[in-house]
């Protein structure tokens, strides 16, 4: 175990005795600056176990004449920046994760919301109202293709009709998700809840061989909120549940 000055202090006003040679500031419990400077002769190599208190430490310059360059000065220096710059990193990693597990947390509720939907119609009002509040974003719309014997919705908010290809042009032939750091909101996707967005993600829907295909789209008011760097595990997963979700209600209606 590491000696610290405090306990070297201890030792020493044990040997003079509590009412010996002692100064008055030992015997009131307080470390002297020569106990210190006797501890750190002692133990040279205190302060590279503990690097973070040269944040705190004024050192003097070491002056050897003129022209010459104090190397020991610009060492302590470089350490204390990589320091700084270590903490700062440790921050950001410990950001990104709560972030992440937020994300998380919020991608599984929402796939338990789909999974726990009555009925088609049931799934539908989940996806274009529930999802939105679920994920904290302003607006998700369901898209699908049009084909022959699809009719449009007449009282389904959030369904939006597309003409036939508009999947592949916008996310295209060989991806499934495409998100879009800073886009005006388009009506064709986002319908009336299109003026609020300015940041979106869309992803690809299949539903089968018969079925035309779709997307689910996310719309949220804040530029930069999906990004092309994202991952989009997530997001994917919800759209394969989603895909599930409707294949199953499909099959259990014919």
């Amino acid at each position: 175990m590491t000696q610290t000055p405090e306990d070297a202090a201890g030792r020493s006003r044990e040997a003079t005795g509590a009412g010996g040679a002692a100064s008055g500031t030992s015997r009131a419990g307080r470390v002297t600056a020569a106990e210190v400077m006797d501890y750190l002769q002692r133990h040279p190599d205190f302060l590279t176990q503990h690097p973070d208190l040269l944040d705190g430490l004024k050192l003097p310059n070491r002056r050897s004449g003129d022209g010459v360059v104090d190397l020991q000065q610009f060492m302590v220096e470089k350490l204390r920046r990589e320091l700084q710059r270590l903490r700062g990193d440790q921050d950001d990693l410990l950001s990104n994760s709560r972030d992440n597990l937020a994300t998380q947390t919020r991608v599984h509720r929402a796939a338990l919301a789909l999974l726990d939907a009555k009925g088609l119609t049931n799934l539908i009002e989940i996806v274009t109202t529930d999802l939105a509040v679920i994920l904290d974003v302003d607006v998700v719309t369901l898209c699908l293709e049009r084909s022959e014997g699809l009719t449009e919705p007449s009282r389904m908010d959030g369904v939006q009709l597309l003409d036939r290809g508009t999947v592949d042009q916008l996310v295209g032939r060989e991806h499934e998700v495409l998100l879009r750091d800073e886009v005006t909101g388009d009506p064709v996707l986002f319908g009336g809840g299109a003026g609020l967005v300015r940041s979106d993600a869309l992803l690809r829907l299949r539903f089968g061989e018969e079925m035309p295909q779709g997307l689910i789209a996310f719309g949220t008011r804040h530029p930069g909120y999906f990004d092309s760097g994202q991952g989009t595990e997530l997001l994917g997963f919800l759209a394969r549940i989603l895909e599930h979700c409707v294949r199953s209600w499909l099959s259990s209606t014919r």
